[in-house]
This record gives structure tokens, C-alpha cells and sequence, in this order.
């Protein structure tokens, strides 16, 4: 187990320079700045989408809905029925690496992570992912949760089957807390923000084979149903891909401000 927790940290390091970028420094217009006072106006800006989403949006939403709930129908319980029969390595060095990598500390890791390199290499782009990190997970973290207190589906463990729920039946009981799940939505929060912001194709795919051996990881240590995962991985998806494009649709150069608290600031045009 030391062995997967030091291969983790030693990934996350290797990674601040691939992730990094360089984009040109400009200070010759106002810039908007990544502070509490820009996270508090793109939150407002984020909690009003649903009154924004048109046709296609909807259409989104409701194939992704009819999608889990055909999957909890005809899928779940053969899937880990399965996986039950070979739990062969349900220890194994990939399969506790997903895990870890969809943990509630990893996106504190890797905003921590890449903030403190940002500041000792004096690297924007490294800024820029540890912001984009920390903002998709505050904001896929609270609805997270919002779904698995209000769906309340059992957990696989119970052997209560995957047509069990108790709505609101507790805050803290984490048995009735499996859908959508949290390590998937995590994984894919941090891989999307990972993928968007890394320069090579090849390096944008590998971004994602962490989060894929999340969705296994919880589904073979019969931790999950498979459509609470996948349920999850697009909550995961989808809110990072907001928060970074809402980044990148304003930006044409960044400017970095080398004092603390740590901001970037990106210019409108």
C-alpha cells in the first residue's frame, strides 16, 4: 500500500510539467483576476445555468437519465455478479491506484500540488489547473451529494439489490449514499481538467486512464452499482468542461500575479 500511495505522489510530481502551459504575458489590459471575488461571480454564473439550457441541453440530460436507469435495469446486477466470481485482485496495484485516484484528498493533493510548483516554478499554466481543479470540485462535490441524499440507493455490499432506496434517510450513512458516485465524479473532475489543459493528443488520452480504473476499482470492490458510476463520471465531466471552457472562451493571454493569495488573471477581449 506504500508503494501505490508514493507511485500516486510521484505521478501527480512527474505531471506539473507535461500539464504546464506557457501562454503569453500581457500587461497592457485590465486583466481579470482568479480570486475569491471572480470564483464568487462565475458560482452565481453557475447556479443560474439551468434557466440557460436550451433544447440540446435537455436532450443531454434526459439521455443520460434514461441511459442509468436502463443500466440499473438490465445491467447492474449481472455486472456485479460477475465481479464477485473473480475478485481475484481486488487488491491489485491498478485496482486500489483508481481508487485513490477518485479519494476526496486527491483533488486537495493535486490543487495543492500544482499551486505550490505554480509558485516555485513561477508557472501560469501550472495556476491555472490547480484553480480549474479546486472550482469543478467544490462545485461536482455539493451536487454530488445533493443526488445521493435525495436518490438514497442502497449500496451493493447491503445485498438488498439495485432497486433499493430510502430518500433523505440519513446524512452521514454512507450505505444509502451509492448514487451518483462521489470517486467517480472525482476522477473525472481532475482527468478532464487534466486532458483539457495538456498540449500532446496522446497525453489528453492518458489523462483518462486513471479515472477509467476508478469506475472499475468501485464497481469490482462492490462498492457501487456500474450506473452509479457512470452517472458519476458525467457529473465529473461535464462540470469540469464548463469550468474550463468558461476559462478558455475569455481568454487571449494570462497574466500571473507573483503575490499572494494566489491569482491569475486572464484579459477580456
Amino acid at each position: 500500500m506504500k508503494k501505490i500511495h508514493l507511485t500516486l505522489v510521484l505521478t501527480i510530481l512527474y505531471l506539473f510539467p507535461l500539464f504546464a502551459q506557457n501562454p503569453v504575458v500581457s500587461d497592457s489590459v485590465q486583466p481579470l483576476k482568479y480570486d475569491f471575488s471572480q470564483f464568487g461571480h462565475e458560482t452565481m454564473d453557475f447556479l443560474k445555468l439551468p434557466g440557460k439550457w436550451d433544447g440540446g441541453d435537455w436532450l443531454k440530460i434526459g439521455l443520460i437519465s434514461a441511459g442509468t436507469v436502463l443500466i440499473m435495469e438490465t445491467a447492474d446486477k449481472p455486472i456485479r455478479n460477475f465481479v464477485l466470481d473473480h475478485q481475484q485482485y481486488s487488491k491489485s496495484a491498478p485496482i486500489e491506484f483508481g481508487r485513490m485516484w477518485g479519494e476526496i484528498y486527491s483533488p486537495v493533493v493535486f490543487f495543492g500540488g500544482y499551486a505550490i510548483y505554480s509558485l516555485i516554478a513561477e508557472d501560469i499554466g501550472t495556476r491555472k489547473i490547480a484553480y480549474e481543479i479546486g472550482q469543478a470540485s467544490i462545485y461536482a462535490g455539493v451536487i454530488n451529494y445533493v443526488l445521493k441524499l435525495a436518490i438514497g440507493r442502497a449500496r451493493p455490499y447491503l445485498n438488498e439489490g439495485p432497486n433499493t432506496f430510502h430518500p433523505f434517510s440519513s446524512l452521514f450513512n454512507q450505505d444509502y449514499h451509492s448514487n451518483p458516485s462521489g470517486h467517480s465524479t472525482v476522477a473525472f473532475v481532475i482527468s478532464t481538467v487534466l486532458s483539457r489543459n495538456a498540449k500532446p493528443v496522446w497525453l489528453k488520452v492518458l489523462a483518462y486512464l486513471p479515472a477509467a480504473l476508478t469506475l472499475v476499482s468501485r464497481v469490482y470492490q462492490d462498492q457501487h452499482w456500474t450506473s452509479d458510476d457512470l452517472l458519476g463520471a458525467a457529473f465529473g465531466y461535464f462540470i469540469a468542461t464548463w469550468v474550463v471552457d468558461r476559462h478558455e472562451n475569455n481568454q487571449t493571454t494570462i497574466g500571473m500575479s507573483p503575490t499572494l493569495p494566489l491569482s491569475i488573471s486572464i484579459p477580456l477581449n
